[in-house]
Parts: structure tokens; sequence; C-alpha cells
């Protein structure tokens, strides 16, 4: 039994490395992603879009690594949340890597074009939900509730941002028809970034779900 206790625990902690590796280089890609913005840097947009194959590779191989051990250890109770949440947290990661991409494409569809204003308040949005994230993914290594449920007071600043940017860049078309592409993928690049945010709340959801057993809803 302690050598099946032991290979069980020593396969999950590959897991969890997998799983570390995959969110720093999601993390990492969201932060690049907001830089090819500000500096309009259609070179490093397209350095996102291709990196993100590895991340999907990384995913795939938590999924099949997890299922594995859920076919052959037969684990129940703690263990199995333990390989659920594994699993659930890499999608969610992966929709955040995806979400970088989106914000990568937005700026190649912008291009070398004139900003009609600074990129100053999308880069504070982005840091906010940058914080949720990483407090989402400490949370979940240390199975700190408190931690994850601080997510969603979080999250509320994200969208009291994101409607006040979109209410903003809405009041810019009247006076800038010949810039609605550019403002239309500002709206969308705000967009991504609520989404990420909402994504590192389902991994503090998750999280709960994991230590407790129960279900809640952050955003409620």
């Amino acid at each position: 039994m302690k050598n099946t206790r032991s290979n069980f625990d020593s396969n999950l902690n590959e897991l969890k490395k997998l799983l570390l590796e995959m969110a720093h280089k999601a993390e990492s890609a969201v932060k690049e992603s907001i830089n090819a913005l500000i500096e309009q840097d259609l070179d490093k947009a397209q350095q996102i879009i291709d990196g993100d194959n590895e991340i999907d590779q990384l995913d795939y191989q938590i999924n099949d690594k997890a299922l594995l051990l859920i076919a052959k250890e037969s684990p129940v109770a703690t263990d199995l949340r333990k390989l659920i949440v594994a699993i659930k947290t890499s999608s969610e990661v992966e929709r955040i890597a995806d979400n970088a991409v989106n914000v990568a494409k937005a700026v190649q569809h912008i291009g070398k074009e004139e900003l009609i204003k600074d990129i100053i308040d999308i880069p504070k949005m982005m840091d906010l939900a940058l914080e949720m994230l990483a407090d989402a993914l400490t949370a979940y290594y240390a199975d700190d509730v408190v931690l994850a449920t601080k997510c969603a007071e979080k999250d509320d600043k994200v969208d009291e941002l994101y409607g006040s940017l979109i209410r903003e860049l809405i009041g810019y078309l009247p006076q800038n028809p010949h810039a609605t592409n550019q403002i239309t993928q500002l709206a969308y690049v705000c967009r991504y970034i609520e989404r990420i945010a909402d994504h590192s709340t389902n991994i503090a959801e998750n999280v709960i779900f994991l230590v407790t057993g129960k279900r809640f809803d952050l955003n409620a």
C-alpha cells in the first residue's frame, strides 16, 4: 500500500510540475501580448501566436496523464478530486493562453496605425487580471481557500474597468469613423482580458472544490 501511495503521489507531483510549466508559459504569453499592443510590435504578436502550440501540447500531456491515473489507480474522494481539478485547471490555463493569442491577433489587425488614445488603462486592467491568475494558481498549489475566495473581489474590479473602457471606446466612434477597426479591436482586447479574469476565477472555484468538496460560484 505504501508503494502504491508513493507512486500515486509521485505521479501527482509530476502532474503539478507540468501544470506549473504550462501556467508560466500562459502567463508570459499574456504579458507579452499587452507589451505587443503597447509597442505595436507585430513580430512579438506573431511569436505569441506561434508559441501557443507548446501550451496546447502541455494541456494534452496533463489530460492524458491525469486520465491514465484515473484509469489505473481508480482513485476516490480527495485523490479523485485532485485529478479532476488538475484537468479543469489545465483547461482554464489553456483558454487563458488562447486569449493571449486573441490579443496578439488584435495587435496584428491594428498594425502600425496611429493609435487614437494612449494604451494606459488597458494594461491596468490586464495587471489586475494577472494578479487574479497568480492568486488562483498560488491558491491551487497551496490548497488556500481564503486566497481563492479573494479572486472574486478582484474580478468585480476587472468587470468595472471593462465596462468603463468599453463606454470610453464607443464614445470615440462618432468623431473617429476612420478608426472603427482600431476601436473595435481595442474593445475586443478588453473583452479578452475580462475573459482571462473569468478563467482565473474558475481556477479559484476549482480550488475551493478541491479542498472542501463543495461547489461555489464566486461570481454570484
